[in-house]
């Protein structure tokens, strides 16, 4: 009787953050050398991230060449120290905020591109929407609180993966909904609160990557 184990890990076993990561390596791999565009990439970024199991994991990378993720071997060990590359910048640390409101009354307001969240960022929509974009943001400190009020209108918060976030806001026939995971936390990566109420309303929390300069792969896989 053979007591060997079989080369590809059960689809039904839950995937750990190492694999999801190494899925989302291969897939930033696949953008530098342009298998994937900007669109499917996040796409599958964003499912990659959201994976429970293998069986979810493995179709990410199934048509791609010399793929590396959990499919092709073994489950790696439960931890590993990550790469010195991986460290947050500590440039993006620091400095006065950009602004500390946002408010939308039947309108809406955005925040995005290079700008500094304070420490404490308030926002309101009433019968209005609002977008916080953190992905190419720098952060006055460490930890942030972003304290939303949504009142028959919504807020979507974008956070790139690596920043720790945690959600505290109640809904009342509303809701506060974190989609995907931002997997471990990079060294030195800030941490994202996010409270407040959320009436005949709704907060959305997304992770997502930020998005190149156009035709370099390289940055992609370097701010990842």
């Amino acid at each position: 009787m053979s007591d060997e184990r079989p080369e590809k890990p059960l689809p039904e076993l839950r995937a750990s953050d190492a694999d999801r990561d190494r899925v989302a390596e291969r897939l930033r791999d696949a953008v530098a050398e342009g298998r994937l565009d900007m669109e499917e990439f996040e796409e599958r970024l964003e499912a990659a991230y959201a994976s429970r199991t293998y069986a979810e994991l493995e179709p990410l990378t199934r048509d791609l060449p010399a793929a590396t993720g959990p499919s092709s071997a073994a489950p790696p060990a439960p931890f590993a120290a990550p790469a010195p590359g991986d460290a947050w910048p500590a440039g993006r640390i620091g400095g006065a905020g950009t602004s500390s409101t946002a408010v939308a009354v039947m309108s809406g307001f955005q925040r995005k591109g290079h700008w500094t969240v304070p420490g404490r960022f308030n926002a309101v929509a009433f019968w209005g929407g609002g977008e916080l974009d953190l992905r190419e943001a720098d952060f006055a400190q460490r930890e942030v609180v972003i304290n939303c009020v949504a009142i028959m209108g919504g807020i979507q918060i974008t956070v790139p993966p690596g920043v720790e976030v945690d959600v505290r806001g109640i809904g009342f026939m509303g809701a506060f909904d974190q989609r995907g995971t931002s997997g471990p936390r990079r060294p030195g990566a800030p941490r994202v609160v996010v409270t407040g109420f959320a009436m005949w309303g709704g907060v959305e929390i997304r992770i997502k990557p930020p998005k190149p300069l156009p035709g370099d792969g390289r940055n992609l896989r370097k701010e990842l």
